[in-house]
Formats: structure tokens, sequence, C-alpha cells
């Protein structure tokens, strides 16, 4: 009888958990989903020239390091078609499709490259901002933005409705700041910032074919079929190539970047941790990627610290996983020595801020407690005048009234009670009676449930 009931209670909540989470509700036909994916892939005509005004308006964004020129550039950036019809292309075996969908996609990479590098080999501002610095190292952030991204883009193109959510993934995905920082690299002479920035573009566009994909197979998209078995076999062959010679560099680079990551919130740790001495300051810190060697730069300013002290530092690098690491301190500026002013400077704005976030943050922590503090103490007061007049009017002879809520520790239950005390003086004598009618008025006045009155 008990499995019985068990049973009943997982088929009902299955089907509580179908009706939240079903897909079918508002969906498109296959039919209209595909040709509406296939619409956004050819990029000729109003498409490319969007994509070029978008490209402009995203390259001077990042140039004067306007984060809401950035964003109305992706608001209308044409990127995520192709992108999409790969991902749709491998779900429903359309070799055509993903043929498409790359050339275009390349067609898209190649004029965008070229309108930011033009650009930026026009703009008289040359400086790197912070908003292009973000672009030219991928996190692994950016690899659970695209792929969560790329799920929310997909479930929107399936619905019969026009949704806001694909501007929304152009957003979040950030597509085209990438493209446009490959383009500064290439009109400054600076390859780690164009390698750097494709590597980003490359893992959003290979997580957000992956989500596509997902989607797909998981609604159930039905699979192209070929009357010819030889070129199902063909076709089949190729797409396989074609997601291996794309997953497997993306799966190397998403390794390699969880493993960057894991790296530099150590060496943080290591810096604030092991690095903080008295009457010094860490103005800048830089943590270098070469080869299979890390190498931690730190600039500071102030009294110096013994090498003996830093000796003792490096010593604990194995403690945060960085056993291999090479650390390198540099203390002032001394005569003859080459000092980067741009990275210094940088440096210095990123430890203001960084400095500036943490006073904040403890100010923050601050008004709420302070905020809590005032909604208890406005908790425990009562109208004193109201009630006064009330009781008044009510007995005659109140030449004074005071209503508090306090705080009692009860030890006997070990715990603390609250208790309403009201504190009454009159100015003639009382009976009982009217003692006990005021005392039990004040009780549901206050709507108490422990109240003791006091008589002067």
């Amino acid at each position: 009888m008990k499995i019985n009931k068990n049973l009943r209670l997982i088929v009902l909540f299955r089907e509580i958990l179908h009706d939240r989470f079903n897909l079918e509700e508002d969906k498109a036909s296959e039919e209209e989903i595909i040709e509406n994916v296939k619409k956004g892939i050819e990029f000729r005509g109003m498409n490319l020239w969007v994509l070029i005004f978008a490209i402009f308006i995203a390259s001077i964004g990042l140039n004067v390091n306007s984060a809401a020129v950035i964003i109305g550039a992706m608001l209308i950036s044409p990127l995520m078609g192709p992108i999409m019809g790969i991902g749709l292309g491998i779900g429903i075996n359309d070799f055509e499709l993903i043929k498409k969908s790359y050339k275009n996609l390349g067609v898209a990479v190649l004029i965008s490259v070229i309108t930011s590098t033009l650009y930026f080999l026009l703009t008289p501002l040359s400086d790197a901002q912070s908003e292009l610095l973000a672009r030219t190292t991928p996190t692994i952030w950016d690899v659970f933005i695209a792929l969560f991204g790329g799920l929310a883009g997909i479930v929107a193109a399936t619905r019969k409705s026009i949704s806001n959510v694909i501007p929304g993934v152009a957003i979040a995905t950030a597509l085209m700041p990438p493209l446009c920082t490959a383009g500064f690299g290439l009109a400054t002479g600076n390859l780690s910032y164009f390698f750097g920035a494709f590597y980003l573009f490359f893992i959003n566009s290979v997580f957000i074919s992956l989500a596509t994909y997902i989607i797909v197979r998981f609604m159930k998209f039905h699979k192209k079929e070929f009357l010819d078995p030889l070129r199902e076999v063909k076709v089949k062959r190729s797409i396989i190539a074609v997601v291996l010679i794309t997953v497997i560099p993306s799966i190397i680079m998403a390794y390699n970047i969880v493993n960057r990551t894991l790296i530099e919130k150590n060496a943080q740790q290591f810096i604030q941790n092991e690095l903080n001495f008295p009457n010094s300051q860490i103005i800048s810190r830089k943590i270098n990627f070469d080869s299979s060697r890390v190498k931690i730069e730190v600039f500071m300013l102030g009294s110096p610290v013994e090498a003996s002290l830093l000796e003792l530092a490096k010593q604990k690098l194995p403690k945060y996983k960085l056993k291999d690491a090479e650390l390198v301190v540099k203390q002032g500026v001394s005569e003859g020595s080459k000092v980067d002013i741009s990275a210094l400077r940088a440096g210095v704005i990123e430890e203001l801020y960084r400095k500036n976030e943490e006073i904040l943050k403890n100010k923050d922590k601050q008004i709420q407690l302070l905020e809590s503090q005032l909604a208890l103490y406005s908790q425990n007061q009562f109208n004193i005048e109201e009630i006064a007049k009330e009781a008044k009017a009510l007995f005659n002879s109140i030449a004074e009234l005071s209503v508090q809520r306090s705080f009692v520790m009860n030890f006997k239950e070990n715990k603390i009670d609250t208790l309403t005390i009201g504190y009454v003086k009159f100015s003639s004598p009382v009976s009982g009676t009217e003692r006990r009618k005021l005392n039990n008025w004040l009780k549901e006045r206050t709507n108490a449930e422990k109240f003791k009155l006091i008589i002067n």
C-alpha cells in the first residue's frame, strides 16, 4: 500500500515537472524553426551592411571605453545566425546547411576583422582601454556564458511568438567585441591581442553551436533522410569530421581556460595572503603563462621588503598549488630600471578600484546592519501619542502613560522572550477593577502576547 502511494507521488511529481518544463507549448513547427534559422545565416545585402555598421559602432565603443555603445552594437549584430545554423545542421544531419553556415560565418568574420582593422588604423585614439583588454583573454565564465546563452537563444528561436531573448543572448555572449579587438591587434601589430580575441570568439562560437545541437536533439527534430545510402554515409562522415575538427581544439582550449582560471585564482590568493607587508603597497600584479611555466610579477612601492621575507613567501608557493611558478617582486623605481608606465598606471587604477570596491562592500554591510537594527527598533516602538489619547478618553484619571516592548532573558528555558511593559501614573486613586480593565485594554491594544502593567 505504501509502495503504491510512493509511486503515485512520483508520477504526480513527474507530471508537475513535465507541465512546468514542457518545451512543446508555444513551439513553432520544425519547418518554420529551420526556415527562421536559415534566414539569419545569409550575409548579403542588408545583413552585410548592418554587420559593417555594427562593427564600426562596437569599435568606437571599445576605443572610447563605453559599455553602453558596445551593448548597442551587439544588439544590432547579426552574428548569431550562422553559429546557430552550424549547431542546427549537425543536429538534423544537414551537411549543406553546415557548409552554408561555415561559409557565411567565415565571410562575417573576415569582413568584421577588416572593418575593425581599418577603423583602428584611422582613429587617433590608440590606447587599449579596459573594455578592449577584457576581450583578449577568455575565462571559464565566458565558456559558461556562451553555453547557457546559446541554450536560451535556441529555445527562444523555437517559439511562435517573437521574443527579446535573442538580443539578450547577443549581449551576454559578446560575439562582436572580440572580433573588433582582433582588428585592434592587427592595426597595432599586437598579435597577442589578435590571437587572444580570436580565441575568445572561437570558444563562444563553439559552445553556442553545441547548445543549439543539444536543444535540437532534446526536442527530437527529424534528421534529414537520404534516398542514396552511400550519400548518407558520406554526409555522416563529413559531419563527424567537421565536429571533430571543431570540438577537439575547443575541448583542449576549454581545459586550458579552466586550468588558467584556477592558477590565476591561486596566484591572487597567494599575493593577497603572503605579500601583504607593513608600510608597503602592491601597485600592480601580473600573471604570465610562458609555455608550461607560470610567472607572477608584483610591483611594490613603500618600505623595501627584506629578501629573507620574500624568500619565505616563495617557499609557500606549493601551498597554493604553484610549485613550479616563478615569483618576481619589483620594489620601487631604481635608476636605470625599465618600467612599463602604461602597465604601472593600469595596475594603480586596478588596485584603487579593488580597494574602493572593498570599502564600498564594508560600507554596504554597515548600512545593512544599521537598517536591520533600525527596523528592529521600529518594531519595538508604539505610537504612544495615539495610545495615550485613547487611554485618556477611556480612563480619565491617567496622568502619565508609557508603553515599551522589551527583551527579557528567561533563564529557566534559556531563551530570550519579548515582553511589553506598560507604565501608568494616576492623578487620583483607582479601584482594582479599573486597573484590571486598563491592563486588559493595553494588552489588547498593543497586541502583546506577554504584558506587564506597572502602576505608580
